[in-house]
């Protein structure tokens, strides 16, 4: 199992954007040198936080980091045009060295799509569109298609990606037209920070068997996210992230498409917390039960003091990765 960690990028209205690039920084850094496999980056406008746009500070990391993979969890694809999209991602491969993963999603705040001309209703077909136009266009194939978002005519972009291919693409989703979507454009889906191991176990279901029906290979990526906490006790886990997870989700739901959420609940049961040892066994569980082969975590929330969520990195990176790895299923199996 590959492990991710979810970089919070946004900080609270008031605050030093500036120092929060620091912090993020710094735990992209030690993501790299603990061995973590991936650092991801949100995206959002008009939050109510001071938000760093991902495809900027992803260029920053790429010069930041030497090892680490970057993805995105994820971009809001319909906001952009995919020609734009296509060599936007395509420099940022080449900046990275071909460490870049193309996490992308339809989007659910409707004032986002307001304030950039794209019809609700439009914006899960243009992301449907645009997976096989970014792909072609990094083969270096010629293009033709047309939508809301413009048109091209056998159109071709010279910047070459650094991975053969492309980036790949992982596609987001909550909601079943979602994951029905990832499977038809033959693309991993990222199962959400919300769900219980029957939500996962039946969703994953559903995208297997959608896959199949469009007959494609199970044999792939299947991502997870997770909110998540570390530390020598889990109780000590517990406290740590609860009042932050509350805060947090509370912001949400002033959202659009934000439910309220039992916190206790919420963390007894969607997220990843506790010990060392308890938080291995729930990975191995995760791997062995659900198929599931990559889990990245958000370990800082607003609010979070950075040494608590830099020592929890590190723990996380010190004490469960070498356990992780050793009793992980083998690649290939």
């Amino acid at each position: 199992m590959k492990v991710g960690l979810f970089l919070s990028a946004q900080f609270a209205p008031g605050t030093s954007p500036a120092a929060g690039l620091e912090t993020v920084t710094e735990q992209a850094r030690l993501a790299d040198e603990l061995g973590f496999d991936s650092v991801w980056l949100g995206h959002h406008y008009l939050a109510r936080s001071a938000f760093l746009q991902p495809l900027s500070l992803a260029a920053h990391l790429a010069a930041a980091t030497e090892r680490v993979r970057i993805g995105f969890g994820v971009l809001v694809a319909p906001l952009y045009n995919p020609v734009g999209l296509a060599e936007e991602l395509a420099t940022l491969d080449v900046l990275s060295g071909g460490r870049i993963v193309a996490g992308l999603g339809a989007g659910y705040r409707k004032i986002e799509c307001a304030a950039f001309g794209v019809a609700w209703e439009e914006r899960g077909r243009r992301l449907r569109q645009y997976v096989p136009i970014l792909r072609a266009l990094w083969r270096g194939e010629a293009v033709t298609a047309s939508g809301t978002w413009g048109s091209v005519e056998d159109a071709r972009i010279e910047l070459r990606p650094v991975q053969e291919n492309g980036p790949p693409i992982w596609l987001g989703a909550l909601a079943e037209a979602g994951i029905r979507r990832a499977a038809a454009v033959d693309a991993p889906w990222i199962v959400g920070p919300e769900g219980d191991d029957a939500d996962i176990a039946e969703r994953l279901a559903l995208y297997r068997a959608a896959l199949e029906e469009h007959g494609h290979s199970l044999d792939r990526a299947y991502p997870l996210t997770r909110e998540a906490a570390v530390a020598a006790t889990t109780d000590e886990a517990i406290a740590s992230i609860k009042p932050h997870l509350a805060a947090q989700y509370a912001g949400y739901r002033s959202w659009d498409a934000a439910q309220a959420i039992d916190v206790d609940d919420f963390v007894r049961t969607h997220c990843l917390v506790g010990d060392p040892d308890a938080v291995v066994a729930r990975l191995l569980q995760l791997e062995r039960e659900l198929g599931i082969t990559h889990v990245t975590m958000r370990m800082q929330f607003m609010g979070m003091p950075d040494a608590e969520a830099l020592a929890a990195i590190r723990l996380f990176g010190e004490e469960v990765l070498p356990q992780l790895a050793a009793e992980s299923i083998p690649a290939g199996r």
